[in-house]
């Protein structure tokens, strides 16, 4: 890097993105930045507050101070299809669930905020929502149903069926409904910084596609060196990184616009302007 301060880096501690950061750490960029991992709704306030210069934000965080923010381009978390992470966990059809009491698991507001809006306008339910920390036997001793996401909804995928519940990908929705692939996060610079120091954060853009794109050349090798910490087999993991989408071309940018537009109807968040996200160019 060719600044005097290392850039401030988000990273997401979760399992969705270990494959980003298994290849930075493979490819020795670590070395380049100042790393922060924590949840995503921890690194999208430090984002938003100027405490992290780049890192990834969940989309209605970006959605919310997108004038302050420029996307990396190609770069995202999402799915065409299933996500396996971003689940409803429910005692009953989604369609029953009027009226009844619903969890929202505290670490992602864009899965909620989606959980709330297939709810609400595919199935045509409205319960009544409460916040609490995502733990599932916690949730459903005060709830009907309760939204994962992250490790929690990747264990709940495995371990509710067995428990008589029903699991409801979240991603998998998505697409049934608008025919498009969902993004759930997106990575971003402050303007701010990206206009001080273009040169860096093209840098860091770069670093993290290098990481992407090894990272996928080598996902049963990934899976294999998580699963020797995780409590699942490589197997499982490999499925899981496969199912996941870290590109942001064409068709996600579609997908992220329609959540936006779907949002901005519900009042979540601002409409966005005509030119749509902007992206960083250097």
């Amino acid at each position: 890097m060719s600044d005097l301060r290392r850039p401030r880096v988000g990273h997401i501690q979760f399992l969705n993105c270990l494959p980003i950061y298994w290849g930075l750490m493979r490819s020795g960029a670590l070395i380049d930045v100042d790393l922060h991992k924590d949840t995503p709704e921890r690194l999208s306030a430090a984002l938003v507050d100027g405490d992290l210069d780049i890192g990834p934000i969940t989309v209605v965080e970006y959605l919310r101070h997108a004038q302050d923010l420029v996307l990396l381009p190609d770069l995202a978390v999402g799915s065409d299809g299933p996500v396996l992470s971003v689940n409803v966990v429910s005692t009953r059809p989604l369609a029953d669930l009027d009226g009844a009491k619903v969890a929202l698991g505290s670490t992602s507001r864009t899965g909620v905020m989606l959980a709330q809006m297939l709810i609400g306008e595919r199935y045509g339910a409205h319960p009544e929502y409460f916040t609490c920390p995502p733990d599932l036997t916690q949730m459903l001793l005060e709830a009907d149903a309760g939204v994962l996401i992250g490790d929690a909804a990747l264990r709940a995928l495995y371990e509710a069926p067995r428990q008589g519940l029903t699991v409801t990908d979240l991603g998998q929705e998505w697409r049934d409904w608008t025919g498009l692939p969902m993004v759930f996060a997106v990575w971003a610079a402050r303007r701010d910084f990206a206009a001080a120091h273009p040169g860096l954060v093209k840098e860091v853009h770069e670093a993290f596609l290098r990481s992407r794109d090894l990272c996928l050349a080598e996902l049963d090798e990934v899976a294999e060196s998580a699963a020797r910490w995780e409590p699942y087999d490589a197997a499982t993991l490999a499925s899981y990184f496969r199912s996941l989408d870290f590109s942001l071309g064409d068709r996600q940018v579609a997908g992220l616009r329609e959540f936006a537009r779907r949002a901005a109807m519900l009042g979540a968040v601002p409409p966005l302007t005509d030119e749509g996200p902007v992206f960083f160019t250097n």
